[in-house]
């Protein structure tokens, strides 16, 4: 009875909040709650309505982003550094001399440039793979620390709260000791959260909260609270009530899935071989069991939304849901795990909601891990004490509709994972808005064009309609992307665009019969231009694929705004796309 105390006492908050201060914040920079699921794929955010909802139509979507490195421990020291694997040097979940907690320099990481800049810092859950063992107790930053102890069981574990052991539930070495309902991780991570929430806002000091689910990772134990086998063994644990909430939901099957021809796949996984029942029968188990696990964490955002809400500090919190890595359920043959270059396993959710950010709006640049810690840096008008690779996603939310020419780097240099997972690929590969290249270290190489072939179902390696492009890929990936660092991760294609127009005698604007556009491309080794989309505000006027690259625009549209906005989609050879962009005001 003591214990079941001391564990209501840690998950419910003890007291409850404090009273609410009456006087006015004497600091106007936001709050920031990232939470963080575990393995998440983008697909898996249809079971999260509250979530969608409450975030993403609050705010801002975006569904083009990636893990640079889909697997939990490189992907996780990406989102405290803002820097690809081989910069931060966190490379595997295994320890030294390659991966894990201890090969993170934590006082250089993210959390200690937000103590710096004067915010409150809480982290509830799970780290880096290793904090485990580590024997280290509070990292460098964190003002409130309730780390996981034993990050993958469900029930019984221990955490480190503020350098106490704290336990919760039986603390059994089996795997299979009962589930006890009351200490289920997410609701208890949840109840933290909202405590938290509740005795620090509204506050003079801005908080900066990282809450890191385990769910919808696989974890323990794998029996009942009765004692009786759980219908989720080796796979993720669900609230006990909502067992079964998904136990008719079909397995999905895109066109990708069990995949029939893989001839044109590197061996590792033309070797799989077609899923038989027995594989898809532990697919769909695996899929129902995770699904139902990511129910709680909609519900648990539900809580934290309404938590802000209630403490008057909603609408100056920038909250973001994220997760550190896709998973399989049958793509390509791949029966479960992550770790390998394909879209399911390296697209993850990002959803941002908060001051400055547009209500329900999508944005159409790429993304990636490598911009959270930029992103969160500039929310909180704090300075990093390394150089980024990424960018702040704050502009990218104002003008969603904007191409930055972005790529992204997906790199692997170790195919290991969690012991009982699948080996991974070894590559470094460049994804574009159209392509994605990849190097195999077997010497295998891919080419996909994913606007074409969104699942991947067609190397284009050999494709002799490809060969410029994967020539033009190949340059930007061993051109410097592969060991970029800092302002050279984020280099954009050098372009520009010449509009003429005629202004009219004595005023300050231009007649809007008169305007002619034509792209410039800048530098002699730049990368050809492929495609040309010319807009005027929302409104497409055309769309060219070869050169001269210029177009007269029409009288209508110019007139139908008083400053209208003039823009250029212009795509390269290699996918990448870059918006050019003026505003000119058209006499009436």
């Amino acid at each position: 009875m003591a214990l079941v105390a001391l564990v209501l006492a840690h998950a419910f908050g003890g007291p409850g909040p404090a009273p609410a201060q009456a006087q006015a914040p004497a600091d106007e920079r936001p709050n920031i709650v990232l939470i963080e699921s575990d393995d998440q794929d983008l697909a898996s955010m249809r079971f999260m309505p509250e979530t969608n909802r409450l975030i993403g139509d609050r705010g801002a979507t975006f569904p083009s982003n990636f893990a640079t490195w889909p697997l939990c421990c490189p992907s996780r020291a990406t989102l405290f550094t803002g820097q690809y694997p081989h910069n931060h040097g966190v490379l595997g979940n295994k320890g030294a001399p390659l991966g894990g907690f201890d090969r993170l320099k934590l006082n250089t990481a993210m959390p200690v440039w937000l103590s710096n800049a004067g915010y409150y810092t809480a982290h509830i859950g799970k780290f880096l793979n290793g904090y485990e063992e580590s024997g280290v107790g509070v990292p460098p930053g964190w003002t409130e620390w309730h780390g996981s102890k034993d990050t993958y069981r469900y029930y019984g574990y221990d955490l480190l709260e503020n350098g106490q052991w704290v336990e919760y539930g039986d603390q059994s070495e089996d795997p299979d000791s009962p589930a006890r309902p009351e200490t289920y991780s997410t609701d208890v991570y949840t109840d933290k959260a909202v405590n938290l929430i509740g005795q620090r806002a509204p506050s003079a000091q801005p908080f900066f909260l990282s809450l890191a689910y385990l769910a919808p990772h696989g974890g323990t134990p794998h029996e009942r609270a009765d004692g009786s086998p759980s219908a989720c063994v080796n796979t993720a644990k669900p609230a006990i009530r909502h067992f079964g909430d998904l136990a008719g939901e079909p397995l999905p099957q895109p066109p990708n899935f069990n995949e029939s021809n893989v001839t044109d796949k590197p061996t590792a996984i033309r070797e799989l071989g077609l899923m038989g029942s027995r594989s898809i029968a532990r697919a769909t188990k695996n899929f129902r069991c995770r699904m139902e696990s990511i129910l709680g964490i909609d519900e648990g955002v539900k809580r934290i939304i309404g938590a802000l809400r209630n403490s008057g500090e909603l609408d100056n919190t920038i909250v973001i849901y994220t997760s550190d890595n896709g998973f399989f359920h049958g793509e390509h043959r791949i029966v479960s795990g992550k770790n390998r270059v394909y879209e399911e396993a390296v697209k993850v959710p990002l959803l941002m909601r908060g001051p400055g950010i547009p209500k329900g709006v999508t944005v159409k640049e790429l993304a990636g891990n490598i911009d959270l810690a930029p992103t969160i840096a500039d929310a909180a008008e704090a300075s990093p004490l390394l150089k980024v690779d990424g960018r702040s996603l704050l502009p990218m939310a104002e003008h969603p509709d904007r191409y930055l020419g972005r790529e992204m780097l997906l790199e692997q240099y170790s195919g290991v994972a969690e012991p009982g997972e699948p080996t991974g690929g070894v590559y470094v590969a460049v994804r574009t808005q159209h392509y994605k290249y990849v190097e195999n270290t077997t010497g295998e190489v891919e080419l996909y064009d994913i606007i074409d072939d969104p699942y991947e179902l067609k190397n284009q390696h050999l494709n002799p309609k490809f060969t410029e492009i994967e020539a033009a890929l190949r340059r930007r990936l061993n051109g410097g992307l592969a060991d970029c660092a800092g302002s050279e991760c984020r280099a954009k294609p050098q372009m520009a665009f010449r509009i003429r127009a005629e202004r009219q005698r004595g005023k300050s604007c231009y007649k809007a019969g008169s305007f002619s556009v034509r792209l410039k491309p800048r530098g002699i080794n730049e990368t050809p231009i492929a495609q040309a989309t010319f807009r005027v505000g929302e409104k497409t006027i055309a769309v060219l694929d070869e050169k001269p690259f210029e177009i007269e625009l029409p009288t209508k549209p110019l007139r139908a705004e008083h400053k209208p906005e003039i823009a250029v989609d212009v795509e390269l050879l290699d996918g990448r796309i870059r918006t050019l962009h003026d505003q000119y005001k058209v006499c009436s």
